[in-house]
């Protein structure tokens, strides 16, 4: 605090006159009040002088505020995957100082910051003049404070490293720009310095009328885990009377309820996630199942078992430490009798531990009849049909397929092709063609036009050789290739199977109802042929469509789970080998 203490006196004049610019008399000695003499929480009351006087919003007397025009992906610290304790603070999106110069000029610096992602903060608190010394040599000393501040929370530097910059901001500036105080805030946040971070929310609950959503999620993140971890419910209340929340603090609330047992709000705030359409990392899933382990109630584990069939629904599978939570979990049940086992399905569907069949990955003559209906009607109908392909071209190919039905394989060439980037395309393309085309399955590969250009990368003499062991059809080279390999599939009938790389999400998502789409799922997993490399210079290799669905599965008495052995954020097309198999006895 000596620090501090030092620098009061020295502008503490100039920054009462510069307050009385914007506010009354009253409010400046009611905000000043103690600030000379330094009380228990002179901290508070140094941030409450240094604060910009000229960024975000300030507290309007009329009541009034205006809210960034900014969207939430551009301005929230805390994205997709969450606040990560190792990770830089984004750069470039809480500039709302009009000190801070022109937006042009804003964005040369985020440019140039990035040159110096290998500066070293200092190791202790620094004077006024040590600090100058560095702006000093530092090449581009317009963003020396946001650089170092950013180094800092890389470095993780202890906070009266920071306080010492902010307080030699201060006494340069006279005031401190929002987008540094935000920073300092991260620092806080990142190393749980509760204390800290309730003196910043104080300060900018009285200074600012309305927070934009970078510095709501930092305070959430940062007080949902302190013991006054109900604050954090009051800011997600605030939050939501301005905008949608961010995943992240409704995440964070979601794990401060949890670890304090209350499940019941736990599970409210999800609800309102999924509401929002909100995607759960499977970071605050498996925390329900963490949490929940050991307690009776049969609400809850409904509750449970309702998170596992949105797994089902979503087609997602647990990483293997999730998936030992929810052993864990039915088997300390009160009164429950579950035993849970890791195994392998054999290959016709059949669980080795409980003997119990799983569903067929085939769909009825209905379903799949309806399925084709509406495939052919919401996406290769629909209004993105020609977006990237001509109606006259998509007319010739629908000639061609019909005059060659059925296939048994329809493979998406162009995406093949690119499964080992160090071999040349047309040897990819090749060798899947002569392994797919064993067993005398009739193939049909969809092309570009320029694979018959002679091209280091497709040779004329291998194309002429594939194109005597499967049909071709080579659309233009913008055209788009997965509604071509969705209609020929569709059109050849059930047994036909499809090779890519690509999820389909986006045409899952054309289908205009979840009925539709769940079966578009079922039956891409049932059709669709896995290819990987298995390594430089391996071959190529297949794993055929599975006979079996694997999604979440259960029978009352039974529960069977699909997992993969390390955690992938992305979705894929593969699906996994292992399963969970849980009993009651």
């Amino acid at each position: 605090m000596a620090l501090f203490s030092q620098t009061s006196q020295l502008f503490f004049q100039a920054l009462l006159r510069k307050c009385r610019m914007f506010w009354p008399v009253s409010r400046c000695q009611q905000l000043f009040a103690g600030f000379v003499n330094f009380s228990n929480r002179e901290k508070v009351n140094y941030f409450h002088v240094m604060t910009s006087f000229s960024t975000a919003l300030p507290v309007d007397s009329k009541g009034t505020g205006v809210f960034p025009t900014k969207k939430r992906s551009e301005i929230d610290y805390e994205e997709e995957k969450g606040w990560n304790e190792n990770r830089e603070i984004p750069e470039g999106k809480l500039y709302f100082s009009s000190s801070v110069g022109a937006p042009k000029k804003r964005l040369s610096q985020v440019l140039s910051r990035h040159r110096f992602t290998n500066v070293q903060p200092p190791e202790k608190p620094l004077q006024a003049a040590e600090w100058n010394r560095l702006k000093e040599s530092f090449q581009s000393p317009e963003i020396f404070e946001e650089v170092m501040l950013n180094s800092m929370i890389r470095c993780n530097s202890p906070i009266d490293v920071a306080k010492s910059l902010l307080t030699h901001v201060a006494k340069s500036d006279g005031d401190i720009a929002y987008h540094l105080l935000i920073k300092y805030l991260a620092l806080c946040v990142q190393q749980g310095q509760t204390s800290e971070i309730h003196d910043v929310y104080d300060i900018m609950k009285t200074r600012f009328k309305v927070l934009e959503s970078g510095a709501y999620s930092l305070l959430i993140k940062g007080l949902s885990n302190s013991d006054q971890w109900r604050m954090a419910l009051t800011l997600l209340e605030e939050v939501k009377q301005l905008m949608i929340p961010s995943r992240g603090s409704y995440e964070s609330c979601i794990k401060a309820a949890s670890r304090h047992q209350e499940m019941n709000l736990a599970f409210q705030l999800y609800c309102e996630m999924l509401a929002e359409d909100l995607v759960p990392t499977l970071d605050v899933l498996q925390g329900f199942f963490d949490f929940s382990r050991g307690m009776k109630g049969a609400e809850l584990q409904n509750q449970l078992f309702g998170i596992l069939l949105y797994l089902r629904e979503n087609q997602i599978y647990p990483h293997k430490t999730f998936i030992w939570s929810i052993k864990l979990w039915f088997e300390s049940i009160p009164g429950g009798n579950w035993r849970g086992h890791l195994t392998n399905i054999k290959d016709s569907g059949q669980c080795p531990v409980c003997n119990h069949q799983l569903e067929d990955s085939n769909l009825t003559e209905e379903e799949y009849k309806c399925l084709r209906e509406r495939i052919i009607k919401d996406v290769i109908h629909g209004t993105d049909t020609f977006r990237k392909t001509s109606p006259q071209e998509f007319e010739a190919f629908q000639t061609f397929v019909e005059n060659r039905l059925p296939f048994d394989i329809v493979i998406d060439g162009l995406n093949v092709s690119h499964i080992k980037p160090r071999k040349m395309q047309c040897e990819n393309l090749f060798e899947a063609v002569n392994c797919l085309a064993k067993g005398n399955a009739r193939l049909l590969v969809l092309g570009r036009k320029h694979m018959l250009s002679n091209s280091p990368n497709w040779k004329r003499e291998v194309m002429k050789e594939m194109q005597n062991k499967a049909d071709f059809f080579f659309a233009e080279n913008i055209s788009e290739d997965d509604t071509f390999l969705l209609y020929a599939t569709l059109r050849s009938g059930k047994h036909c199977k499809f090779v890519t790389r690509d999820f389909l999400r986006d045409h899952k998502a054309c289908l205009s109802d979840s009925v539709t789409r769940h079966l578009f799922r079922k039956w891409q997993r049932g059709h669709q042929i896995v290819i990987s490399s298995s390594g430089e210079g391996k071959r190529l290799k297949f794993l055929p469509a599975l006979r079996y669905d694997c999604v979440v599965q259960t029978t009352g008495d039974t529960w069977h789970i699909p997992y993969k052995d390390t955690f992938d954020e992305k979705y894929s097309y593969e699906v996994p080998r292992k399963w969970l198999c849980i009993q009651q006895k």
